[in-house]
């Protein structure tokens, strides 16, 4: 169908006194010939201003291509002593080959419209550990007549921590502003603090603007976390060992966390040519708040010099580890130290009889 067409989303719609509204007008070529088409307003009521924009500024015409659209804007600013009711007005495009097309327009003054905000999100719920950051993704919705700045509050449990940011952003924020009719994304992240127990902790969300609200509630679950902790009875990470003997050693392995840890390897690290062993090596669960004895068996190397040496020990298990440094001094063996006495012992008798015997000579 060929023809000249103006072309409005809402050819009906609200106003308010002492403020500017903008339309936004398409004039569609449809299959004619493009010509220069003169644009003019009809009906525009005494003390209101109205303007046809092209690209920001006042134009009187447009020309459309064949098939293709223009767009301009109607700005019609409303005086402040506008009384309540409806204005008819008509936008007309004519060109010189009898080409024409009118749009009627209805702006009706009304009282201004309460500011209204709505909160959603599409997962509420999140489930993770203390050790991870939950990220929420909200979408804060303007429905009102007007732009407003949001402002934005978070209020959770104790030691918990909030933060907004855009939802494309990095940036930490505390309003938003958000145009008439329009929505935005924004992220709220929460932090749990490391030593939360395991349970379901509940977020209140608000946003605010010129008295209007809304509100929701998302919801951490903090399932439980293992903790754990490599040391001995007395806290003294230190002992002693005898060259080419077998020393052992009492550690404790405690699990401070919320969750049981499984599958617990234990692991060493000792001097070139020493021996570790553990006893157990393999623990199949630490349940939280428990603990167990684990010996450590350490043997110096018989070619081991006298002094202090560091071993590490670990414990391994699903998703949590621990380790602790160990120093041993290693002492010579107290045979050898008899053995020692007893060379000099028998060389001082050799030497007492060797002066008796030459003696008397």
């Amino acid at each position: 169908m060929k023809g000249l067409f103006l072309l409005t989303d809402y050819p009906s719609q609200t106003v308010r006194a002492g403020e500017t509204t903008t339309l936004r007008v398409k004039v569609n070529n449809a299959g004619l010939v493009p010509e220069p088409l003169a644009l003019s307003l009809q009906g525009v009521p005494a003390g209101w201003k109205a303007d046809i924009l092209g690209g920001g500024q006042p134009v009187a015409a447009v020309m459309a291509g064949v098939n293709q659209d223009v767009t301009v804007q109607l700005r019609v600013e409303v005086p402040k002593d506008a009384k309540p009711g409806s204005q008819n007005l008509v936008l007309n495009a004519k060109g010189q080959n009898l080409q024409q097309a009118s749009l009627p327009l209805t702006l009706t003054v009304g009282t201004e419209v309460p500011a209204k905000l709505s909160l959603k999100s599409r997962l509420p719920s999140l489930r993770g550990t203390p050790r991870s950051a939950f990220e929420y993704t909200l979408t804060v919705g303007n429905d009102s007549g007007k732009d407003l700045t949001v402002a934005l509050s978070a209020q959770g449990p104790a030691n918990f921590q909030s933060t907004f940011t855009e939802g494309f952003g990095s940036n930490e924020i505390s309003s938003i502003p958000i145009e008439a009719g329009q929505t935005k994304d924004i992220k709220l992240k929460v932090t749990p603090p490391r030593d939360v127990k395991a349970g379901d902790y509940p977020v209140l969300v608000k946003v605010a603007a010129e008295g209007a609200t809304a509100e929701m509630r998302v919801t951490l679950q903090v399932s439980g976390q293992g903790k754990l902790a490599l040391s001995t009875k007395d806290g003294r990470l230190s002992g002693e060992a005898e060259i080419g003997k077998t020393a052992t050693y009492t550690m404790v392995l405690t699990n401070d966390g919320t969750a049981p840890v499984e599958d617990v390897e234990m692991s060493g690290t000792v001097p070139s040519n020493w021996k570790v062993e553990f006893n157990p090596k393999s623990i199949p669960a630490i349940a939280p708040n428990d603990k167990k004895d684990v010996q450590v068996l350490v043997t110096p190397a018989d070619k081991a010099i006298a002094g202090d040496y560091v071993a590490s020990f670990r414990a391994n298990g699903r998703g949590e580890q621990s380790s602790a440094d160990f120093r041993i001094t290693v002492t010579t063996s107290t045979l050898w130290g008899i053995v020692g006495v007893g060379v000099i012992a028998v060389a001082l008798l050799v030497l007492l009889g060797a002066v008796a015997r030459f003696g008397r000579r």
